[in-house]
C-alpha cells in the first residue's frame, strides 16, 4: 500500500504539470504571444517537475508538498492571466519578473 505522502507528491506534480500545459494552451488558443523568457520559463519548469517531481530545491522557497515555489506559482498565474486577456491579479503587478 502506498503512503499518502507519496500520493500527495504525485498529485502536486500532476497539478503543476496540468497548470503549465493549460497556461501554454490558453496562450496559443488566444493568439497571445508569450515572450521568449515566458516560453523558456514554462518549458524549464515543466522539465524539472517531470524529472524531479518539483521545480525548486530550497525548502524555504515553497511548501514541502508543493511542486512549484511561491514565485513560480505567481509567474504562472501572471502568464495565465495574460493568455486570458485579463490584467495580472491584484498584488502581482510588480514582481521582479514583469518590470514596467
Amino acid at each position: 500500500m502506498k503512503s499518502s505522502r507519496t500520493d500527495q507528491r504525485e498529485a502536486a506534480k500532476r497539478a503543476a504539470l496540468n497548470a503549465l500545459k493549460r497556461a501554454r494552451r490558453a496562450a496559443e488558443a488566444a493568439g497571445v504571444p508569450l515572450s521568449e523568457w515566458e516560453g523558456e520559463f514554462l518549458g524549464s519548469v515543466e522539465g524539472r517537475v517531470t524529472t524531479y517531481g518539483r521545480a525548486f530545491a530550497d525548502p524555504e522557497k515553497g511548501q514541502a508538498g508543493s511542486a512549484l515555489s511561491m514565485l513560480q506559482g505567481v509567474k504562472l498565474k501572471e502568464i495565465t492571466a495574460k493568455a486570458k486577456g485579463k490584467p495580472a491579479p491584484k498584488g502581482m503587478r510588480r514582481t521582479p519578473f514583469n518590470k514596467k
